[in-house]
Order: structure tokens, then sequence, then C-alpha cells
């Protein structure tokens, strides 16, 4: 009987440790995982780090994607902010450790309108009073995971980068390969993510119209550089003499883009023949 009783103690010890300890905590979703608990953003700029590791999805952020196609919608999190200002505001999340994407949007559940989405991020025009609903999630392009590290930061959108074109009205033709070779100089703002430049020539020679078009990206550093583009016709040779062309340019950054546009008479005049390309910038 001793022997017993010295077995339940024990046992009774046991169960009392079992107890105390419990089992593993399991993890729960964000506070602002769903619309209803989105958190709101007091001013900007705005910036916030959380684990959406543990964020789920919901019919809410389905509706969403129907505006935008996003390839997936795991691990969203909500936040609201009512303008005080008309602005255009950028939500930008390319800091955090996971593919994240993001989407504004005004409304509520079944009749939301999306005002912007994108992988890293998202830019919109805010107005004052308006309350929009930015959902930061992952989009699973890197194809690992459900969320992790978001780094989230609002701000006011920077303005497009600096773009200068200028086009030579003196161009050159390749007598042997009939390529007309444009000429000028360019300059954009090294905030510019991506910037290319495009152009056409059309020239008459005897009763055809001669037309060719070439294009060439462009390296943004904040220095004057010149830039030289050879224009092959699709449907014959140029010849020297008078032609017109048609020269586009843009510069994007994060949020805008800077575009020029200019059409001109130039002259083409013979020169030997050079090895071809499709365009060159130096």
């Amino acid at each position: 009987m001793k022997a017993s009783r010295r077995f339940l103690a024990a046992l009774a010890a046991a169960l009392t440790s079992l107890a105390v300890v419990g089992s593993p905590a399991v993890a729960a979703p964000p506070g602002n995982d769903t619309f209803s608990g989105a958190e709101a953003i007091a001013a900007m700029p705005f910036a916030a780090s959380l684990d959406t590791t543990e964020a789920t999805t919901d019919s809410d952020d389905d509706e969403l994607n129907s505006w935008c196609g996003a390839p997936a919608m795991d691990a969203s999190v909500w936040y609201s902010y009512t303008a005080t200002a008309d602005e255009a505001l950028l939500a930008d999340v390319s800091a955090s450790d996971y593919s994240a994407g993001v989407f504004v949007a005004i409304g509520a559940p079944g009749s939301f309108e999306v005002l912007g989405c994108g992988p890293g991020g998202a830019v919109w025009e805010a107005f004052t009073g308006e309350t929009y609903y930015i959902v930061v999630i992952d989009d699973q392009q890197d194809g690992t995971g459900n969320g992790g590290q978001m780094e989230l930061s609002i701000d006011v959108a920077p303005p497009p980068p600096a773009l200068e074109i200028t086009v030579n009205k003196n161009a050159r033709f390749d007598s042997k390969t009939g390529a007309a070779i444009l000429s000028g100089t360019f300059m954009c703002g090294s905030d510019a993510q991506f910037a290319f430049l495009e152009a056409s020539v059309t020239q008459r020679v005897g009763r055809m119209l001669i037309r060719g078009y070439g294009a060439t990206e462009l390296t943004c550093d904040d220095t004057t550089r010149p830039w030289e583009m050879m224009v092959f016709g699709e449907n014959g040779l140029f010849k020297g003499g008078k032609a017109v062309s048609a020269t586009f340019s843009v510069a994007c950054g994060m949020a805008f883009c800077s575009d020029y546009f200019s059409e001109d008479v130039i002259k083409l005049s013979g020169k030997k023949s050079v090895k071809p390309s499709a365009a060159r910038v130096r």
C-alpha cells in the first residue's frame, strides 16, 4: 500500500509538471490578417515590419485578385489609411525577404475597386478624406513558403526621372546596306529603373515610301552621352536626301515615367559601308 501511495504521488507530480509545461503554443495569424482587422495608419510616411508566415487568405483577397490576377494571394495582411492630402503615394515592399506584392483598393468586401497593384509595390493617387486599403501579399513568384518578414514603407511617390534627348538633323546612310544612321545625345536620371530609345525613318525613294525602325536600351547615370542607331528599311534601301525621323524615348522610375517624342526632317548623307548593327549607345 505504501508503494502504491508513492506511485500515485509520483504520477500526480508528473501530471502537474506536464500541465505547467503544456503543449507548444500554436502561432496565431497577425492581428491585421483580414479586412475587419486592418491596421489604421495615422500619418505618412509610414513603415512596418511584420512576420507574415502565419497570415491567411480569404474570399476578400480573391475579390481583389479578380482585378489584377497575381500568381498567388498567400499570407495577406491589411492596412487602412484615410488621406489627409491630395498626393500620389507609393507602397513599397521590395525590402521583404520573400516575393511580396501590394494591392491598393477602396470600398468594402463585395464592392472593392482596386486602384493599383503589382509585385514589389504599387502607386496610387490619394484624395483627401478617402479611405484606402493597402494589402500586402505573398505572390509566390519565388515559388516557396507562406509569407516571411514583411518590410512595408509608404510615402509620397518620387517624381519621374530626368530625361533629355537630342536628335541630329544631319544623319547618314550606308550606301552599301541602305541603312539610315541616326545620332544625337541622351541623359536620363540614375533613379530610372529602365529606359529605352526608339526611332523610325520614312523616306520617299522614287514611287516607294521606304520605312524602317530601330530601338535600343539606355544607360541612366545622370551623364549626357551620345547615341547612334542604324535603321534598316523594311521594304527597300534608304538613299541620300531628305527623310522624316520620329524619335520616342521613355525612362521609368519606381512610380512614374518620363517620355520624349520628336518628329524631325533630317538629311541623309552618303558614307562608306560600315559593319551592320541594330543600335549603339556609347
